[in-house]
């Protein structure tokens, strides 16, 4: 094991610091105004004097208030809602779903079925309101609230809101009072086996637990969204991504009660740009591995958050006794303020009421980089990579780190290692404790590779 830190609230290396980290803060403010390639890639439209004589295509419009819709937040509007979708989806072409501007509506659980002749965008411009009672969900799956599945390009936006009325919902949760026995409480908003999915410029409240979740789906662009729970709503993920390849998450401001954006189970080719996570858990690779069960997480890519009063930074968290393997994850252009756990690796991870038992096996953890990381860290260990013995961390790199205490009268920040092997390039504070390894060079092909390929 390994544990290093310096003094520097205590010295005149404090202004060095300082300073430093004022100059590196100004570069990330300046790459965070630049504009950045799209990882998806989206058709352009070209204007030609061909293309300017062309019709342009005729797009219906349907709206709940067509279904007899009230809309006053009070009355049952989910048959309505339920009439008008099954109307766009029978109808060719394009078709948009309107939500009007002004007006609540009342929506109980659906499942939304996506096999339709049209491409449907749902602009929800109003507002969408959850049941209060969580009784509505007695005989439904209490998992889910909006359930939209096997949909090929949806589109979701319109500045409107979707609130999950969770409060009900969080104060039966086991988190919230330990004596009571754990239920499940609904998704907010999901996406099941859907591809060229966009949701853009939305407002979710309060959900009943996680707030939006990816599951089994393709090519996603997620962005513009506002996702707002108290930070004391127990499990309320701001974006869940699982089993999911080819996602971009940009431009999202996101204060809930949980992780900010995790990313779990056989996901890949997932791009996280400009996200503000403030309060709540960070950004999550992870849980992986519970249960014992194989899972694996690759080709991540973190550019561009601002962490603000946040529980962890950036993190990998796996369960002892899984398989499979979180590999090829880059954080890069992070900036903390006041930030517990900046930087985690937890391989020994237990989100449990009992104590986990001891077990050899892991999900393998290599090729993890964290680049450009700079801020304050409101816990003594800024740095903490605690790996398996039977399968160690490989492959680590740290790049340009500067993460000081919040508070000197705290004490001086460290790092912790163990079972951790990787390398460092240029300033670093907490001072690395990495054991050295052979995978340097390999490591930064990767890394040359991962920067000169920003699309799907």
């Amino acid at each position: 094991m390994k544990k290093l830190g310096y003094g520097y609230c205590s010295s005149s290396k404090a202004t060095i610091v300082f300073f430093f980290f004022i100059h590196v803060a100004s570069i990330l403010v300046t790459q965070y105004t630049e504009a950045f390639d799209p990882l998806i890639q989206l058709p352009r439209t070209t204007f030609t004097k061909t293309r300017t004589r062309t019709r342009p295509r005729s797009r219906r419009l349907i709206s709940l208030l067509d279904f007899s819709a009230i809309g006053d937040g009070i009355h049952n509007d989910t048959q309505p809602f339920l009439e008008a979708w099954k109307t766009a989806c029978s109808l060719p072409g394009f078709v948009n779903v309107d939500i009007p501007y002004g007006k609540t509506f009342l929506i109980h659980p659906v499942d939304i079925d996506g096999h339709c002749r049209s491409k449907i965008t749902l602009r929800i411009l109003g507002t969408i309101v959850a049941p209060k009672d969580p009784a509505m969900w007695y005989g439904l799956n209490q998992r889910k609230w909006l359930y939209f599945h096997g949909l090929n390009h949806l589109t979701v936006e319109g500045g409107g809101s979707i609130n999950g009325m969770g409060h009900e919902w969080w104060a039966k949760s086991c988190k919230t009072n330990s004596t009571i026995p754990c239920h499940p409480a609904p998704t907010a908003l999901t996406f099941h086996k859907c591809k060229n999915l966009k949701v853009n410029n939305l407002t979710l409240l309060n959900s009943q637990q996680m707030h939006l979740a990816f599951t089994s789906c393709m090519r996603v662009v997620a962005s513009h969204l506002r996702v707002l729970a108290p930070p004391s709503s127990p499990n309320t993920d701001g974006i869940h991504i699982s089993i999911c390849k080819g996602v971009e998450v940009r431009d999202t401001i996101i204060r809930t009660g949980d992780d900010c954006i995790s990313i779990v189970r056989n996901s890949s080719r997932v791009w996280i740009r400009n996200i503000t996570c403030g309060p709540g858990h960070g950004i999550s690779i992870g849980s992986l591995g519970k249960s014992n069960v194989w899972e694996k997480v690759q080709d991540i890519y973190v550019n561009g958050v601002h962490l603000f009063n946040t529980d962890n930074g950036v993190r990998i968290k796996t369960w002892q006794g899984g398989a499979g393997f979180a590999s090829k994850i880059t954080f890069q252009n992070i900036l903390m303020e006041n930030v517990s756990n900046p930087i985690i690796i937890d391989q020994y991870y237990c989100d449990s009421q009992k104590p986990c038992e001891n077990q050899t096996s892991a999900v393998k953890v290599e090729g993890i980089s964290f680049i450009d990381v700079q801020g304050t860290s409101a816990t003594k260990e800024a740095i903490k990579f605690a790996c398996s013995d039977s399968s160690p961390c490989e492959g680590l790199y740290l790049e340009n780190i500067s993460i000081v205490s919040a508070s000197c009268s705290r004490g001086n920040v460290s790092s912790y290692c163990w079972q951790a092997y990787g390398s460092t390039r240029g300033f670093v504070y907490p001072p690395s404790c990495l054991l050295s390894n052979d995978n340097f060079i390999k490591q930064r092909v990767w890394l040359g590779s991962n920067h000169a390929t920003n699309s799907i």
